[in-house]
């Protein structure tokens, strides 16, 4: 319940991290410093009637003064790990095209462009190969 400011959009709210640490197809990984989360990823695990599981990236928040120095990627390759161990084949992520910072990030962990997913083209999609 100690993160840093500006982490997350909207004040942590008990009731509903409590839901979601108990679902299992839930994921958060995190960086703690000096018993203060500031960083976080979580993501989804699901299925399809018709392809291997997937892992959907919902969120990457980077305190600002903790930023720079590697958690992002440290955070998305825990997130990886975490697919890797339910089968997923990939994840996915999206980002808006002005958020040079997120692409850059995701460019760096192995994310490959993908085709843009928004409307008027603002927003831009990267896979990542879990197998």
């Amino acid at each position: 319940m100690k993160v840093a400011d500006e982490l997350f959009d909207n004040p942590i709210d008990p009731a509903l991290t409590k839901e979601f640490l108990a679902d299992p197809r839930h994921h958060l990984a995190v960086a703690i410093d000096d018993g203060l989360v500031v960083a976080f990823a979580s993501a989804v695990h699901y299925v399809h009637p018709d392809k291997p599981p997937q892992l959907w990236i919902n969120e990457v928040s980077v305190a600002p003064m903790h930023r720079r120095q590697g958690l992002g990627k440290a955070v998305l390759r825990a997130l990886f790990a975490v697919g890797r161990a339910h089968n997923c084949t990939e994840a996915w992520v999206l980002t808006d095209r002005k958020n040079a910072a997120a692409m850059a990030l995701y460019r760096s962990v192995g994310g490959s462009e993908g085709a843009d997913e928004g409307p008027a083209d603002k927003t831009l999609g990267y896979t990542f190969a879990l197998k």
